[in-house]
């Protein structure tokens, strides 16, 4: 039997980049995957490429900060599940690159939105599906500028900073119970849109696959690691 046959796993961010290697690496291993993100089409394709492969999804197009979306998604996946077993909250956005004094106060506003409120909503909305499931699974895709300040990263940074911190404080609350595990994911420099818009004179080719971040997340959510640690993949 797949180390997840029979288990229902939902990614955020799940139309390209890590989030859709993440999603397929899931269902490879016998999840049933719940897709969210707000391209359709890229979300499709996606599907297609886990249905080739003989595994199994559904579709949930969504705009996380739109009002009321996060818990509409609750209901209707509620509605046709007890239990949800792995949540990957991926979702995030970069915004552009600029000194603290230079910050956009809207796009900022948008960046802690997404990275930040919207991972908490998720949680809020999900946790009793997953304290349903008996041993659930929740992962955080993270960056090491939430750990270690880098210039011109302030807004990005920050808002990774406090979705540590949010994550470390559900594994701590649910530590005793140990009814759902925390893994804290910093997947380091991998060949990604947002990558790109980062660096963009970078060579793709010298950073790492998306697939290589999936596996390690599968490596460890098999593993007896503890709840709230921090994985940092290299590679």
């Amino acid at each position: 039997m797949s180390a997840f046959e029979n288990k229902l796993a939902l990614v955020t961010g799940a139309s390209r980049g890590i989030g859709a290697a993440t999603a397929e690496a899931l269902a490879a291993e016998g999840a049933h995957v719940i897709l969210v993100a707000r391209s359709s089409q890229d979300l499709e394709q996606v599907e297609e490429r886990i249905h080739a492969a003989g595994g199994s999804a559904t579709l949930a197009p969504l705009d996380m900060l739109a009002d009321g979306a996060i818990g509409k998604l609750a209901q209707a996946v509620g509605g046709r599940w007890d239990a949800l077993d792995i949540m990957v909250l991926n979702a995030a956005m970069l915004g552009k690159l600029r000194p603290v004094q230079d910050i956009d106060p809207k796009e900022f506003s948008q960046t802690i939105a997404l990275n930040l409120l919207a991972s908490q909503a998720m949680i809020a909305a999900f946790d009793p599906m997953l304290r349903h499931s008996g041993k659930a699974e929740l992962v955080g895709i993270t960056s090491s500028v939430g750990a270690n300040p880098r210039a011109f990263w302030g807004a990005y940074g920050a808002s990774k900073a406090a979705f540590d911190t949010l994550l470390g404080s559900y594994a701590e609350e649910n530590a005793q119970t140990g009814k759902v595990r925390v893994h804290i994911v910093d997947p380091g420099a991998t060949r990604t849109a947002m990558r790109a818009d980062a660096f963009p004179g970078e060579d793709p080719n010298d950073l790492k696959k998306p697939d290589v971040v999936a596996k390690a997340i599968v490596e460890r959510l098999k593993s007896d690691a503890e709840t709230g640690g921090r994985l940092v993949v290299e590679g």
